[in-house]
């Protein structure tokens, strides 16, 4: 009688959500080569609500764009669950961040031709979704932050925080496992960005999603489960809290 085979525990699955190594960005200035990043290392880690805090100008912004893969390294390599984004095509590219990430820019980026429910249905219209399907889904995320009543209303007829929440919808109504946002609160009152952090933390807790945010806001600090402080284009705390001189 032969030996049974030996059992094999099953292969876990790679907690880290992002991992950016040796990532450097250069730009030209005035006939000048100014390098923003240099060389940053970094894991996220599914489950988790992260932080980037800094001054302007510390590279914030150009890292998770580099991250949600909108703007290329100049050296470096980033995996978003475990995909070499800049090792695909420029097609294959695009449909990874519209079926994967969901980014909250910070200007808004609204199409000003066409209602709030509409924006916020973009990323599923783009991904195949029927439209009425679309719309329905995009106008119950707009119910969940509170604006459900401002669907049929075009940017120009909201308010700027009213905008960011369309903006907010927009990005996570495809229900994406990378959620990269700058600055998601900046334009609303304390209780509505209370709204917006609750439901964006609802997306991060999940052990198969995470959440990236660039803020300075100091009323939301105490929810994130980790901070990152960056300084002159590189990542100089790492923790749970911010330093007292960045508070």
């Amino acid at each position: 009688m032969s030996a049974a085979a030996p059992s094999v525990a099953p292969a876990m699955a790679d907690p880290a959500a992002i991992r950016v190594q040796q990532v450097s960005r250069d730009f030209a200035a005035g006939g000048q080569v100014l390098r923003v990043l240099h060389g940053i290392d970094l894991e996220v880690r599914s489950g988790e609500l992260t932080y980037l805090v800094g001054e302007s100008g510390s590279g914030k912004t150009t890292l998770i764009s580099i991250i949600a893969g909108i703007l290329y390294p100049t050296e470096g390599e980033v995996e978003v669950f475990g995909t070499d984004l800049y090792s695909l095509t420029d097609r294959k590219l695009v449909e990874f961040r519209l079926s994967t990430i969901g980014f909250i820019f910070q200007q808004y980026n609204l199409i000003p031709t066409i209602d709030a429910a509409s924006n916020a249905a973009v990323p599923l219209i783009a991904g195949g979704t029927p439209r009425a399907e679309a719309t329905e889904r995009a106008q119950a995320m707009l119910e969940r932050l509170g604006i459900g009543d401002q669907g049929a209303k075009l940017p120009s007829q909201l308010s700027g925080g009213q905008q960011q929440r369309v903006a907010i919808a927009r990005a996570l109504v495809h229900e994406p496992r990378l959620v990269v946002c700058d600055e998601p609160t900046a334009a609303l009152d304390a209780r509505s960005g209370r709204t917006v952090m609750s439901l964006l933390r609802e997306v991060a807790v999940k052990p198969d999603r995470s959440v990236i945010i660039v803020t300075h806001d100091n009323r939301i600090f105490d929810l994130a489960d980790r901070i990152l402080v960056m300084e002159d284009g590189r990542i100089t705390h790492d923790g749970t809290t911010v330093p007292s001189h960045e508070a």
